[in-house]
């Protein structure tokens, strides 16, 4: 199997620039070449790997106990081991969670728990993951840049303004850490104490990123961005959404970043010595820079406020897929039309791919899965209805599904798949639950458009909301409806971007029987318990990452939705077969329902949330 290159110490004898820019070049031409490699024998590496997870794992309690037998041939584990979901898992996890350190899924400790964005039961999934896992997935970051220079020259004299942050993280009763993937990148050895790499060159000291505190944090990595603005080359965050956040929270506090710029003075709401320490190593007294900033941020319209901040900026780097894409039209209004870059396709249960066209329109990324990292395989989806926001699939496979069941080099072109996955952590045949799109092929790997999360409805930032999810919340708020003898006839929903934080909007049209006027307290209460009953990745947004707003629900006219199945049936829609949609995207629906709005109500508070799961005794770091 092709191994990856090895970067260690690459720049340490290198003490003048023209070297380190000849070590850079190097380097990059190894990664590049690994990707060649292993794209041209995808099938091959993926056999290869799968058969090192079943050797290293053969004698683990899961795969025993589906009478695996320590064989690690394809064939024979397609036939035996069962496709699975997270309930499958679920008490095998709950057990490691719990402090049983027996070889259960994988011969290697569980070094910790990352936390998926999908949630079961409202609560967070725990995927398992080794120190060994880590450092695979390292390999993935190290592919971005020697992809990305290919595209964009020059990007090693200069630097990268992310902002990037770490989320609440809790223990398990086991003593395991359970936090988000990307927390647990940029607290380890990997990222903290990264060797010198002018690709990786960002605005934002590690301590400003490692701040648990997001205003702190935010501030910090912001003043420092403005301070060295001329040597920004490219931006970004992970989602398209963090980004935005960031700059409505330079619209909010320029003229107190401006005041620290021109004194060279720290704020003193920034508490934290290592942060403060950091920035002071940056931050100079600079009247002039101060008073350029102001005298852009002062100016009526923020149209193209990235670029006249930051001129040298070459592209934005954020996811844009899927529900992101709802962001495009603010990112092109704040750059001016910047490039937006997509470069990796990630997830807690595996790393996956890398976007190897990274300058295509957003519609267009694709993105070719490495086949080093895990061994994939795919289902078929098959979508009658063709332009659906979210697919529901079952969640149990009968044996003719199973069957179907294709290999990585094996996939057709334009064909839907759901992904599924083997790591080396542990997971086996699971369902990852992304649905993707065979956009292409690079050699013998195939370049996947992303498609949507399955059942997915509603999403503002790093949250995922079902359709049953929702209609469970829509019931237990209506509940408060009771005593006016009054009920909830039709809803759908919306995720309105407009506002920064974005946020969910609920339309609701009522069935008025009592003569009692239902006062405006009680939609309020409505509002608070749809929050309540959500997942706890939506609560965690509105209560510590403040990245999703209030909810929203408005009262429409009775009628509505009447006008709604009538419109939708001049689109086309067979009157036989349609539903209301729990979800609407389309801008005149949203219009429409928005016209036949009588009366607004938001939720007057947050909604409870705690770090970890209910069950545990909470351990917060």
């Amino acid at each position: 199997m092709p191994e990856a290159p090895k970067d260690e110490g690459a720049y340490a004898h290198a003490h003048d620039t023209n070297t380190i820019y000849s070590v850079a070049e190097e380097k990059n031409k190894k990664f590049l070449q690994f990707i060649e490699e292993v794209t041209a024998n995808a099938d091959e590496v993926q056999k290869r790997v799968l058969a090192e997870i079943l050797s290293r794992n053969a004698h683990v309690e899961c795969l025993k106990r589906h009478g695996l037998n320590g064989q690690t041939d394809r064939e024979t584990f397609k036939k035996i081991m069962p496709v699975t979901t997270y309930e499958d898992i679920q008490p095998d996890v709950n057990r490691i969670a719990n402090g049983d350190k027996s070889q259960i899924i994988c011969s290697q400790p569980i070094s910790e728990f990352l936390t998926s964005s999908g949630t079961s039961g409202g609560e967070r999934k725990l995927m398992p993951t080794t120190e060994e896992e880590l450092e695979r997935r390292s390999l993935l970051y190290n592919l971005l840049m020697p992809v990305m220079s290919q595209f964009v020259p020059g990007l090693e004299r200069g630097k990268g303004m992310y902002f990037l942050f770490i989320k609440s993280e809790a223990k398990t009763p086991g003593g395991l850490v359970a936090r988000p993937v990307l927390t647990s990148y940029y607290k380890s050895s990997h990222f903290k104490n990264r060797s010198f790499d002018p690709y990786m060159n960002y605005t934002s000291p590690n301590e400003t990123i490692l701040c648990p505190d997001s205003y702190q944090s935010m501030f910090s990595q912001m003043l420092c961005g403005l301070c060295l603005n001329k040597e920004v080359l490219r931006v970004g965050a992970v989602f398209a959404s963090g980004f935005i956040r960031a700059i409505r929270f330079l619209e909010k506090h320029w003229s107190l970043l401006c005041n620290d710029i021109r004194t060279g003075t720290l704020n003193p709401r920034i508490t934290d010595p290592s942060v403060r320490e950091a920035v002071m190593k940056i931050l100079k007294p600079d009247p002039q820079l101060a008073e350029f900033i102001e005298g852009e941020c002062g100016m009526e319209s923020w149209q193209g406020i990235i670029t006249r901040l930051w001129p040298n900026t070459k592209y934005i780097d954020v996811i844009v897929t899927g529900t992101m894409s709802q962001y495009i039209p603010t990112l092109d209004y704040y750059s001016n039309g910047l490039p937006l870059v997509c470069t990796m396709y990630a997830s807690s249960e595996c790393f996956f791919g890398v976007n190897l066209n990274p300058l295509c329109k957003p519609s267009e990324v694709s993105y070719t899965l490495i086949p080093t990292l895990g061994y994939f395989e795919f289902l078929p989806v098959d979508r009658n209805n063709g332009v659906t926001n979210c697919i529901s699939m079952p969640k149990s496979l009968n044996g003719k599904e199973k069957q179907e069941l294709v290999d990585l080099a094996d996939v057709k072109l334009g064909q839907e798949y759901e992904l599924v996955v083997t790591t080396y952590a542990g997971l086996y045949r699971y369902r990852v639950g992304d649905v993707l799109r065979v956009a292409g092929f690079k050699n013998k790997a195939p370049q996947f458009n992303f498609i949507c999360r399955k059942n997915v409805v509603l999403s503002i930032d790093a949250d995922k909301t079902d359709e049953v999810e929702l209609q469970n919340a829509v019931k237990n708020a209506e509940s408060h409806l009771v005593p006016f003898d009054a009920q909830v006839t039709d809803y759908t929903s919306y995720a309105d971007t407009t506002t920064i934080p974005g946020h969910y909007v609920l339309f609701w049209e009522l069935s008025l029987n009592g003569s009692t006027p239902i006062p405006p307290s009680v939609f309020e209460d409505c509002c608070l318990a749809v929050e309540e009953s959500l997942n706890s990745v939506y609560r965690q947004g509105r209560v510590s990452d403040k990245s999703i707003g209030p909810l929203e629900i408005k009262i429409v006219e009775a009628g509505t939705f009447d006008k709604l199945m009538d419109y939708a049936l001049i689109l086309g829609a067979s009157i036989n077969q349609y539903k209301t949609p729990r979800c609407v995207k389309f801008a005149p629906i949203v219009e429409l329902l928005n016209s036949r709005v009588k009366a607004s109500y938001s939720s007057p508070k947050c909604p409870k949330w705690i770090a970890g799961h209910k069950q545990w005794n909470i351990n917060v770091k």
